[in-house]
């Protein structure tokens, strides 16, 4: 027997290491709490804080206030009442007056009753021509709804008709003849509808569209210097008011509406009245350069800045005015812009 030991069996490294302990179970993940909903109004619920260095127009703004007011059906029926009752002691006392007159001098009364007679055929002839000015309003809209719905429906007979019309309606006009030549040796070979409007547009509207472009710029310059150099409290808004309705005439005029006082009258308050509905009496992106300008005139000076958006507002009824009377509605010309009416009325006025 051998003296030498046994030999002890050799431990690797990853036998003498201890088991990993157990890991422990995961707990599920709790879905985060939903926000607390706040019963108060949230900073997003707050109007903007408005900005009161920008120029708001309230010329304008004012003016359309005043061109819009509309009085109750007792109010219209108490005005009937009273101007009937006006007209009848206004009659009675002039037949009372000539008659008694007549008894008196035979020679003064028969000149009383002469002037009188005049006064009265005065007032039937302004009344007939109120009259007359409102059916020509009206016949401008039966031509734009025609026109609108032959394009529509694509009625070429239609559309021929209301081109008819158009050529009788400016066949006194002599700043149109060449046009109405043009149109009547190229209409014939039209035959679609968007083709046969856009032609009648071309030649006869486009040069009544140049003309009314100078009267809205007339028109925009006169109120924005008015507002920038008067500084009565009142004078721009009644500058605003007349200039407005003179522009609206002419624009009537133009188109061949020639309305008259009442018309004229009547037709701005469908202008501002279309402007409130559409929420366009107020600063919206075609008037941000302009506004732009005002506020940054409105630095040096406040009626200048006033005076370039009470000019940017009146360019915009000047459009509207334009739409309402034109017998076509804009498709092949393009609609007038209301920064290049302003950019082109304020050139030398204001330095921008």
């Amino acid at each position: 027997m051998s003296d030498t030991p046994p030999k002890k069996p050799m431990l690797l490294d990853w036998d003498t290491r201890e088991p990993p302990p157990p890991e422990a179970p995961r707990m599920a993940r709790r879905p985060p709490p939903p926000p607390e909903t706040v019963s108060g109004p949230t900073p997003a619920d707050v109007p903007p804080v408005p900005d009161l260095d920008l120029p708001q127009g309230q010329a304008m703004l004012a003016a359309s206030r005043i061109a819009t007011v509309r009085t109750s059906r007792l109010g219209r029926f108490a005005g009937w009442v009273f101007g009937t009752l006006l007209v009848f002691v206004l009659s009675v006392a002039a037949v009372d007056f000539v008659t008694s007159l007549l008894t008196r001098n035979s020679l003064l009364g028969a000149v009383a009753f002469v002037l009188i007679g005049t006064a009265v055929v005065t007032g039937l002839a302004l009344a007939l021509r109120e009259w007359w000015a409102y059916v020509r309003l009206e016949r401008l809209d039966s031509l734009r709804e025609s026109a609108i719905a032959a394009r529509a429906s694509g009625d070429l007979k239609a559309a021929r008709r209301v081109v008819g019309a158009l050529e009788k309606m400016y066949g006194h006009r002599a700043d149109l003849r060449w046009g109405r030549a043009r149109l009547s040796e190229r209409q014939a070979e039209v035959f679609d509808v968007d083709g046969l409007l856009g032609l009648a547009e071309n030649e006869l509207l486009v040069s009544l569209d140049q003309s009314a472009r100078r009267e809205i710029e007339a028109a925009a310059r006169q109120v924005a210097a008015v507002t920038a150099l008067v500084p009565l409290a009142l004078a721009d808004v009644a500058t605003a008011l007349y200039a407005n309705l003179r522009m609206v005439r002419r624009i009537a005029e133009i188109y061949g509406g020639r309305s008259g006082s009442f018309g004229s009258v009547r037709l701005l308050r469908r202008v501002f009245t279309s402007l409130i509905a559409a929420g366009a009496v107020a600063m919206t992106d075609d008037l941000l350069h302009s506004v732009a300008g005002g506020g940054v005139l409105s630095k040096v000076s406040r009626r200048f800045g006033e005076g370039m958006v009470n000019g940017a507002l009146t360019a915009r009824v000047g459009v509207a005015a334009m739409e309402l009377c034109r017998p076509l509605p804009f498709h092949a010309a393009p609609r007038p812009k209301v920064t290049n009416l302003i950019s082109r009325s304020l050139t030398g006025l204001f330095d921008r």
